[in-house]
C-alpha cells in the first residue's frame, strides 16, 4: 500500500523559511507535487516535478520563493519555502501519480505576521 508521509511543517514568522519533505513508502512516481488548502477554500496547486527533476512547475503565487526538488533514491520530494508570507498559511499536501492518485495526510504551515 502506498503511503506518502509529509514532515517539516510548523510555525514561522513572515520572511522566514521552511522545508517540507514527503517520503513515499513503496515506490517512486514519475510526477510528484505539492498542494495546499485553507479552511473554506479549494485545494490549490503549489508545485510539481517530473522524474528527472527537469522543468518544475509552480503556481504564480510561489514562483521565485518556493523550490521543489526530489531524491529518487530516498523516494522523497521536497519543498523549500523562503520569504514566507501570512498568505502561505495552509495545510500542505504531497501528491503523486499521473492523476494525483495518491495523497499524504497533510502538514500545517503557519506564517505569522
Amino acid at each position: 500500500q502506498v503511503q506518502l508521509v509529509e514532515s517539516g511543517g510548523g510555525l514561522v514568522q513572515a520572511g522566514g523559511s521552511l522545508r517540507l519533505s514527503c517520503a513515499s513508502s513503496v515506490r517512486t512516481f514519475s510526477t510528484m507535487g505539492w498542494f495546499r488548502q485553507t479552511p473554506g477554500k479549494e485545494r490549490e496547486f503549489v508545485a510539481s516535478i517530473s522524474w528527472n527533476g527537469g522543468s518544475p512547475n509552480y503556481a504564480d503565487s510561489v514562483k521565485g520563493r518556493f523550490t521543489i526538488s526530489r531524491d529518487n533514491a530516498k523516494r522523497t520530494v521536497y519543498l523549500q519555502m523562503t520569504s514566507l508570507e501570512p498568505a502561505d498559511t495552509a495545510v500542505y499536501y504531497c501528491a503523486a501519480g499521473a492523476r494525483w492518485d495518491y495523497w499524504g495526510q497533510g502538514t500545517q504551515v503557519t506564517v505569522s505576521s
